[in-house]
């Protein structure tokens, strides 16, 4: 009983596995648009509820505050990927909480949460970004 446990443990993680690799890669793509100034771009590029929560013109003013004043990226090492198909205050989906551990020029430790979403088109977009 217990073997089989475990062999269905390792099937659910093994069926994420494609999951969280596609998501990861969604989200390193968004960031390296965030990280070279393109922010308008990112926001194009930002899942649908993403784009519904905040125009893209308030999206540059603000990513812009928070990110201008960091510096460049330096590195930057994922730390964790979560999939959860709920999320506070967003409605139910698949989503991949990443957070990786950033370095910035100007900031030598920072937390960097970003969240895509599977939309329904089959295509990862980010719905969320935190930098901490």
């Amino acid at each position: 009983m217990v073997a089989l446990v475990v062999l269905a443990a390792t099937v659910a993680v093994a069926a994420e596995a494609p999951e969280v690799e596609q998501a990861e890669a969604a989200a390193r793509a968004w960031l390296e648009l965030v990280d070279s100034g393109r922010y308008a771009e990112s926001w194009q590029q930002a899942a649908a509820p993403f784009r519904d929560a905040i125009s893209e013109k308030d999206w540059v003013r603000t990513i812009a505050a928070v990110r201008g004043p960091l510096g460049a990226v330096e590195s930057r090492e994922l730390t964790s990927a979560q999939p959860t198909t709920q999320l506070p205050g967003a409605p139910d989906g698949h989503y991949v909480v990443i957070q990786y551990r950033t370095r910035f020029a100007h900031k030598s430790s920072a937390i960097e949460t970003v969240t895509p979403m599977l939309e329904e088109d089959g295509t990862w977009r980010v719905s969320g970004y935190y930098v901490r």
